[in-house]
């Protein structure tokens, strides 16, 4: 303490003297933020008492205006008239014409009231002096006194000299007095109306936390949102803007509200000015959506209770009902619930299904939970591409019979791999006979932008990424959102910050289910769910990066959307990886077992082209299928999993390839004795 008592000491000597403690200049500081906020709070005080008096003043001229004028109803004439109400307006005109008339005969009595008042006031002063002298003379006859006929009027002339005299006290103190009180009472006007700017406002005024929405509130939100035309019109509304809004109800956690706007207003100039729409609601701008309906020239406005929307939902029905089933054709995924608080279920029967973000959103959480839903139905096979490798689907080991994990350029070849081996499944599904049931097949890549990005081709020059015509993940994914649904091939992706490098349009608009977390822009916002959802009020790019994870905006048939929007927000469940293998472990005891294929195996270096003519033996021909069973046989490990694609691969330009005979393919053993006769020779055929 003596320390610091001596710097106090020695920072007022000079230049050179040593700096003043902390201690003195962080109570220096202290100091001067309380006085800055005791005179900001002073300055907003006489800013609001100010107003508070000022605009009383409009208010109550305004209101006498109204009440001597036909203003208010004019004012109503015009809002029915923009409403499109043509029966109210005549009705107000109706009553605008009897005020009308009501007043012009009240000026007309006007013209005749003076001459009538001094008629009136002569006659009743004559009336008036006669009954007192009446009185004196019977006064006067009771008493026998003669003057006693004049003491009522006496009396009655001391009594009016009284009354002069009170007036005459009490008029200077009034006349000095009466300007307070108007202001007084012009300040109390102005102070139950909260005339005053937002900012000087009292603060328990300003915070307006959990402030109830009513029409007032809204009107004057959408009043202050900067829009002249709507500004203009709601001034000019008789109603004050009530008639443009619709009855506010209450939905979940929050009330919604339709707002017709006035002609010259549209509705993406509200829409670009949420912010600024919650902030006059006092709700923060994640508390308030505004959708499109189909009414024209409308929007609605959810507004979420203060706080509400920061609460988790609860568990999923998955790990809460340990009886429930799933139904891949009839059923719908108990995913989370809408910002109304209901339960939003989405049905999978045969939907593409794409879910985009940004990192560390839940994305793979959403998605999962979609999976284990389904995986409940016994009926449904799982192949799985994990490009991200962390072990978010290891419990599907033993569920899939393909388990792809890691995010290396060689599991890009096996996710694609396993992807191709969907597209010929999907081809021999569509030459079966006309009304053969399929099971449902669901191929799942997350982080599938992996392997758009990747840059590797195969031995023919193919590149495994990007979005060309060769690329061999692009156009598997292209065929299968082509023709896959309809022998129920699914395809499900999940994806980072989307872009046409990592996302290509064509296989972006191929999802019948499209969900997006927080993204980071418009753009991306469009490129996930679409324009139409976006202009319609769909805007994952408001969510709030980590703390709105799990909710998803989402644009489906799939799913209950209020008529008229395009998309609905959804606050998923989540299941953490530890629940998400009890109820992956429950699935599994629902099945006879499944044989997962952790990683497809090439086998060992072989030459398909002479092992596919070894099997022939001595047959001069064989059917496609028949040609891949003897090929198993020959090597399960190498040509166990190969399908009519990888066979015509191999046999494409040799001369040798499949044609069809009597209605199916078939290969030709002399044509591929050819083949590798020519290969020997010039080496031109390709052993893949």
């Amino acid at each position: 303490m003596s320390e610091n008592v001596v710097h106090l000491h020695k920072a007022t000597d000079g230049p050179a003297s040593r700096p003043v403690p902390l201690w003195v200049r962080s109570g220096h500081a202290v100091k001067h933020a309380v006085m800055h906020e005791r005179t900001r709070s002073v300055g907003r005080a006489v800013v609001r008492h100010g107003l508070y008096t000022f605009n009383g003043g409009r208010i109550v001229a305004r209101r006498a205006w109204d009440g001597r004028t036909g203003a208010r109803y004019e004012r109503m004439i015009r809002a029915a008239e923009a409403a499109g109400n043509l029966e109210a307006a005549e009705e107000w005109e109706e009553r605008l014409s009897r005020f009308r008339a009501a007043r012009h005969h009240r000026r007309m009595d006007l013209l005749h009231s003076p001459v009538d008042a001094a008629k009136g006031v002569a006659v009743g002063a004559g009336m008036s002096v006669g009954v007192l002298v009446a009185l004196g003379v019977v006064m006067a006859i009771s008493t026998g006194q003669v003057t006693d006929v004049v003491t009522p009027l006496s009396a009655t002339i001391d009594f009016i000299a009284l009354l002069i005299r009170i007036v005459q006290i009490v008029w200077g103190p009034a006349v000095t007095i009466g300007p307070f009180l108007a202001l007084l009472a012009l300040w109390a006007v102005g102070r139950q109306q909260q005339a005053a700017p937002h900012w000087a406002l009292p603060a328990n005024v300003r915070s307006g936390e959990g402030e109830p929405i009513t029409p007032s509130i809204v009107v004057k939100a959408l009043r202050d949102l900067g829009i002249p035309a709507l500004r203009n019109a709601i001034k000019e509304m008789g109603d004050a803007g009530a008639s443009m809004l619709g009855p506010i109800t209450i939905a979940g956690c929050g009330v919604e509200v339709d707002v017709t706007l006035p002609s010259g207003v549209s509705t993406i100039e509200v829409q670009n000015r949420r912010r600024k729409l919650a902030e006059n609601l006092t709700r923060h701008e994640h508390e308030v959506f505004i959708t499109i309906p189909q009414a024209a020239r409308t929007v609605r406005l959810w507004i979420a209770d203060s706080g509400a929307l920061d609460e988790p939902i609860g568990p999923s029905p998955l790990v809460t009902d340990e009886t429930l089933t799933a139904d891949y054709a009839k059923g719908k995924a108990p995913w989370g619930q809408d910002l109304r608080g209901d339960a939003a279920a989405l049905s999978l029967y045969q939907r593409h299904l794409l879910i985009t973000g940004l990192s560390n959103q839940g994305k793979t959480a959403a998605l999962r939970a979609l999976a284990l839903w389904l995986a409940l139905d016994r009926t449904v096979e799982f192949r799985i591409a994990d490009l991200k490798g962390a072990g978010d689907w290891a419990m599907f080991d033993g569920l899939a019979t393909v388990l792809i994990q890691g995010p290396t350029d060689d599991h890009v070849i096996e996710a694609t791999e396993m992807i191709e081996d969907g597209v010929a499944e999907m081809e021999r599904r569509l030459q079966a006979p006309p009304g053969t049931a399929f099971p449902p097949l669901i191929l799942l890549v997350d982080e599938a932008q992996v392997a758009f990005m990747c840059p590797l081709v195969d031995a023919d020059k193919r590149p495994y990424g990007g979005s060309k015509a060769t690329s061999r993940y692009f156009m598997a994914a292209r065929k299968i959102h082509n023709q896959g649904r309809a022998v129920n091939v699914l395809l499900w992706q999940g994806t980072q910050d989307p872009t046409d490098q990592n996302l290509p349009k064509l296989v972006r608009e191929g999802a019948h289910t499209r969900a997006s977390l927080a993204l980071g822009t418009e753009s991306q916002a469009r490129m996930a769910l679409g324009d139409k959802a976006v202009d319609g009020g769909a805007a994952p790019n408001l969510l709030r990066p980590g703390l709105d994870k799990g909710t998803v905006v989402v644009a489906s048939d799939g799913i209950a959307i209020p008529a008229g929007q395009s998309s609905i927000t959804v606050r998923t469940h989540y299941i953490d990886t530890d629940t998400a293998t009890e109820v992956a472990e429950r699935a599994k005891r629902m099945r006879d077992g499944v044989t997962t294929l952790r990683v497809i195996d090439r086998g060992e270096e072989r030459d398909p082209l002479a092992d596919i003519h070894s099997v022939f033996g001595e047959s001069p021909r064989l059917v496609t299928q028949d040609v891949l069973k003897r090929l198993t046989a020959l090597n399960e490990d190498a040509y166990g999993r190969w399908t009519f694609a990888d066979l015509r691969r191999v046999l494409d330009g040799t001369g040798a390839e499949p044609y069809k005979s009597d209605g199916r393919m078939v290969v030709a053993r002399e044509r591929l004795t050819r083949a590798l006769a020519n290969r020997d020779t010039d080496g031109s055929a390709s052993a893949s």
